[in-house]
């Protein structure tokens, strides 16, 4: 009220520069700063925004991630939600939904539910869409059960330069 912002209140960012699009709350947010570099498995249990240099792999299961327009990633990434705005090399499986901005340059397959594609985006790879079965139980095989996911027909190709 008296000069202060929502981010100062601990509500929703805005969307600006590289910061993600979809809502991500200020206080369960870690950034990788452009100037670091990281060489292994990352995981974590809140949103990520990445900056700087990530080489290895990425698992945000349940939590939304975002390769900035600085960052630059050699690994195959899971997470809830994923937005790129800078450069991957490597797979992306999203489990909800997948965002390609016109910034973005990736190389790798991409396996989600929903993608959303910018104008200028550069990709290669393919694309394959499923949907995240309800969590009830089921009469599928133990192994299918765990990852929760029902493909649908149909596959999408793209290569871009």
């Amino acid at each position: 009220m008296f000069g202060k912002s929502d981010n100062e209140e601990g509500g929703k960012q805005e969307s600006r520069g590289s910061e993600p699009s979809f809502e991500v709350r200020t206080r369960s947010v870690s950034v990788i700063g452009p100037t670091l570099k990281f060489i292994g498995e990352l995981s974590a249990n809140e949103d990520l925004i990445i900056e700087g240099e990530i080489e290895g792999s990425i698992a945000h299961q349940e939590k939304n991630l975002t390769v900035g327009k600085n960052g630059r990633v050699k690994a195959n990434i899971h997470a809830q939600a994923i937005e790129i705005l800078g450069r991957v090399d490597g797979d992306i499986r999203g489990d909800d939904l997948v965002k390609l901005a016109k910034s973005a340059i990736v190389h790798g397959n991409i396996q989600c539910a929903r993608i959303t594609m910018e104008d200028g985006a550069h990709f290669s790879g393919s694309i394959t869409m499923e949907t995240r079965a309800p969590k009830q139980a089921s009469a599928k095989p133990a192994g299918e059960e765990k990852l929760g996911i029902e493909p649908k027909p149909g596959k999408m190709t793209s290569v871009a330069g």
